[in-house]
C-alpha cells in the first residue's frame, strides 16, 4: 500500500488505534464515522500492508519499578571502531537479542548507535554492558546517561490528519 492510497479515513483509523488498540470494531467504526464492515475491511487492509506491525500493551514503568524492580533507564551512545555495513549489522543483531534493549537507533553524526535500555538496577546494567560492549572488540566508546525522571513517553506516529 502506497502513501497515496491512504485516505483520511485510513489516517483516522490509524490515529484511533494508536490511542487505544483495544477498541471493539463497533467503537472504532463509530469514532471514525464508518460502518463496522467498512472499518473491519480497512483495518485488515492496513494490517496486511504492514502499516500496523503489532498490537501491544504499554506498561507503566514507574508502577512496575515499585513491584518488580524495573527502575533503571539508560540512554547509551555507542561508537564502533569499524563502521562498514557488516559491522553495523552485526552490532544491531546482537543488541536486538537483548530484552533489556528496548530501542536501538543507528545515528549520524556522532556515535554510531543510541540505545534505550531498561533494567532493574545498576548491577543488571553493568552485566549487560560487559556482555554487549566490553566483550565486543569493535566497540570503541560507550557513553551512558541514566534517567532520573521520565517526563514524556510516547510511541505514536504523528499522522497528517
Amino acid at each position: 500500500m502506497e502513501h497515496a492510497n491512504l485516505d483520511s479515513i485510513d489516517l483516522q483509523l490509524l490515529a484511533q488505534l494508536q490511542i487505544d488498540a483495544s477498541l471493539t470494531n463497533q467503537d472504532l467504526a463509530a469514532r471514525v464515522h464508518v460502518s463496522p464492515p467498512t472499518c473491519l475491511r480497512r483495518v485488515k487492509r492496513l494490517r496486511d500492508a504492514g502499516l500496523i506491525e503489532r498490537v501491544i500493551a504499554v506498561l507503566s514503568v514507574d508502577k512496575l519499578a515499585d513491584v518488580a524492580g524495573f527502575g533503571l533507564c539508560a540512554l547509551t551512545e555507542i561508537t564502533l571502531d569499524h563502521q562498514d555495513n557488516q559491522a553495523l549489522e552485526a552490532f544491531e543483531q546482537r543488541v536486538s537479542l537483548e530484552d533489556a534493549v528496548q530501542q536501538c537507533y543507528r545515528v549520524s553524526p556522532g556515535p554510531d548507535f543510541c540505545l534505550v535500555v531498561q533494567v532493574a538496577q545498576m548491577p543488571d546494567y553493568l552485566a549487560l554492558a560487559q556482555r554487549l560492549f566490553t566483550a565486543d572488540a569493535n566497540v570503541r566508546n560507550v557513553k551512558t546517561f541514566f534517567s532520573v525522571k521520565r517526563s514524556k513517553f510516547g510511541a505514536r506516529v504523528a499522522l497528517p490528519l
